[in-house]
């Protein structure tokens, strides 16, 4: 193996901007800032959401991004920052890598993710049960 997970995160976030939990937190209801969910659906459904996030699941994100391909959604056109973020920040930073790679130019991502959004006090919606 050339590079393991770490180095790719550490390189990652020596090229983008990192947002402490507490200003990203401060951001949220901000009209010029989209909020980017990357977790998997199962993970929303377990742990709840950010109120008004965009969900982007990780996998479909250059295609979301990208106005050429099919998949595109306008959202990415806009011109607004975009924090992205996951449960912990690793593929969050790899996604703003990437996002910023294709073009997007003001975005960041949220240290320590969603786990800290959570943990620092940050406005989430609970997963309803299932009936």
């Amino acid at each position: 193996m050339k590079k393991g997970y770490r180095q790719l995160v550490d390189e990652a976030e020596a090229e983008i901007v990192t947002l402490p939990v507490e200003e990203a937190i401060a951001l949220h209801g901000d009209a010029e800032t989209v909020f980017v969910d990357l977790r998997d659906v199962r993970e929303l459904d377990r742990q709840g959401r950010v109120p008004g996030a965009v969900h982007a699941p990780r996998g479909m994100l250059e295609f979301w991004i990208d106005p050429d391909s099919p998949y595109h959604r306008t959202i990415f056109a806009e011109p607004k920052r975009f924090v992205f973020f996951c449960a912990a920040g690793w593929r969050s930073a790899l996604a703003t890598k990437t996002a910023k790679d294709m073009g997007l130019e003001n975005v960041a991502h949220i240290e320590g993710g969603f786990g800290a959004w959570r943990d620092a006090g940050g406005s989430v919606e609970l997963p309803q049960e299932k009936v």
